[in-house]
C-alpha cells in the first residue's frame, strides 16, 4: 500500500510522504487563492470550492474566507452548505457533511491523530480517522471536532465544545467533553 492508501484506510502512514507532501502544498496553494477572491465574486468562489473538494452537492455552498484544509479532496458536503469564518479542516481522512448543515465561526474538524508517546510522535508516523457530520447540523461557533467522531442528523452543538466522541441524532449536545443535554422532537 502506498502511505495515501494507509492513510485513508485508517493505518500509520509517514506524514513525510513526498506524495502526500506534494498533495499538501497542491491543496494550501488552491486554498491561498480562494482566500485572496473577492467575497462578492460567489461564482468563482463556488467553482473553486467544487474543484476543490472531493463532492459538493449543489451550488448553494458559502464557505466565509478564510478557510483552510489540508487536502480538500477528502471533505464531502451536502446541498445548502454555509461555514462562517475561519473553518479549519485537517482532512487526512474522509469528512462527510450532510445536506443543510451550518457551522459557525472558527470551527475546526481534525482527522490526523499523534501518538502521545514524543520519541514515536517526533518519527512524523500518524494515522487518520473519519469525522461523518448528518444532515441539518448547526455547530456553534469556536467548536472542535475530533477524529472517528460521527454527528446524527438534525443536531446542534453548542458553541465552544470539544466533541470527542459519537452525537446522536435528534439532541443539542454542548461542553468539553460534548455531550447530549436535550432531545429535539423531528415531526
Amino acid at each position: 500500500m502506498t502511505e495515501k492508501e494507509k492513510m485513508l484506510a485508517g493505518e500509520t502512514y509517514s506524514a513525510l510522504d513526498a506524495e502526500l507532501l506534494k498533495e499538501l502544498n497542491e491543496c494550501k496553494d488552491i486554498v491561498h487563492e480562494y482566500n485572496l477572491l473577492v467575497p462578492s465574486k460567489r461564482a468563482e468562489r463556488t467553482a473553486m470550492l467544487k474543484s476543490l473538494f472531493g463532492h459538493v452537492g449543489d451550488d448553494n455552498i458559502l464557505i466565509n474566507q478564510p478557510f483552510y484544509c489540508d487536502y480538500g479532496k477528502h471533505i464531502s458536503v451536502g446541498k445548502r452548505f454555509f461555514a462562517n469564518f475561519n473553518f479549519t479542516v485537517l482532512d487526512e481522512a474522509l469528512v462527510t457533511i450532510g445536506d443543510d448543515c451550518f457551522v459557525g465561526p472558527n470551527v475546526s474538524i481534525y482527522t490526523a491523530c499523534h501518538s502521545t508517546d514524543p520519541v514515536e510522535r517526533n518519527t512524523r508516523r500518524e494515522w487518520a480517522l473519519p469525522v461523518t457530520i448528518g444532515d441539518n447540523v448547526w455547530i456553534g461557533g469556536s467548536v472542535t471536532i475530533l477524529a472517528g467522531v460521527t454527528i446524527g442528523d438534525n443536531v446542534t452543538i453548542g458553541a465552544g465544545s470539544v466533541v470527542t466522541r459519537d452525537i446522536p441524532s435528534n439532541t443539542v449536545a454542548v461542553g468539553n467533553p460534548c455531550r447530549p443535554i436535550k432531545s429535539i422532537p423531528v415531526g
